[in-house]
């Protein structure tokens, strides 16, 4: 109820700044002074007034069609305000109809605002085209790495080479593309793996920008060129005889739609374990 109010307030205030006195020139506007005008009285007090238009509860909806915990009420404006005033956003009023728009997620945010539409169309929900691209993106069932090697099956040694990568895929990897529409607005999304940080459970973590390099015999001793890590000391110490070896990838989103372009992020883990010991020299 203290939202309402305050809107009420705020709006008198807008009129009383811009120095209009409305309302077929109400004699409660005195000289110098703007009380509430019907304007803003007409416009609806709490969520049970309908106001002078009439209200409508609108939900917003996701993009699987379902709605979300947002609700928007939409009341029509009947004693418009002048043609110059500001909440016309420059669009002329005898070819445009002026709702009143008030939103709630059943909490503590509760946005209002006003709504210019053409004359005799329903008020279009307002669509934040990042919100759409969030919901793009939890479309995409974005994973952690497919950890190829190391293999929690292996077995590898102090001072050896040991080459880390992934499998690919547009869950694990990326490419991975989706869209969002609600309101009339479509977002297109695309995600990909910027870097994977390998946390190597001996206390140091590598970072790699691409999937890693898949190891084959003839590259004998070598090192990774793209991701790799050599142990100096073995996991007889670790729990369970083993390395905690974690996985985790940033996701890079771009995202354009609704006349905006954007990035987003997403972090997912996997983790598996190393056995690593050392090469044992029989005399």
């Amino acid at each position: 109820m203290l939202t309402w109010h305050l809107i009420l307030l705020a709006c008198a205030l807008v009129l009383v700044t811009a120095g209009i006195a409305y309302a077929d020139d109400d004699p409660k506007v005195d000289a110098g002074k703007c009380h509430v005008v019907e304007f803003c009285v007409s416009v609806g007090v709490d969520e049970d007034t309908t106001g002078s238009g009439g209200q409508a509860d609108v939900p917003q909806g996701g993009a699987d069609g379902n709605p979300s915990k947002v609700k928007c009420s939409y009341t029509k404006v009947d004693q418009r305000p002048p043609a110059d005033h500001p909440v016309w956003k420059g669009k002329d009023p005898t070819k445009n109809d002026l709702y009143f728009k008030s939103c709630s997620d059943g909490g503590q945010d509760n946005p209002a605002g006003f709504v210019v539409v053409p004359t005799g169309q329903p008020p279009a929900p307002q669509v934040d085209p990042q919100e759409l691209a969030q919901r793009a993106v939890d479309s995409m069932t974005l994973l952690g790495p497919a950890i190829a090697s190391p293999r929690a099956a292996g077995k590898y040694t102090v001072g050896v080479p040991m080459w880390m990568w992934i499998h690919q895929s547009a869950t694990t990897y990326g490419p991975n593309t989706a869209t969002a529409s609600a309101g009339g607005v479509t977002v297109t999304a695309i995600a990909k793996v910027s870097k994977i940080v390998w946390s190597m459970g001996d206390g140091t973590s590598v970072t790699c920008r691409g999937p890693g390099t898949p190891y084959t015999p003839s590259e004998g001793m070598a090192q990774s060129p793209t991701c790799g890590h050599v142990y100096s000391k073995t996991s007889a110490g670790a729990q369970n005889g083993k390395f905690p070896v974690t996985a985790t990838s940033t996701w890079l989103i771009d995202w354009q739609g609704g006349g905006q372009v954007g990035q987003l992020t997403e972090v997912r883990q996997t983790n598996v374990q190393a056995s690593v010991g050392e090469v044992q020299v029989v005399r």
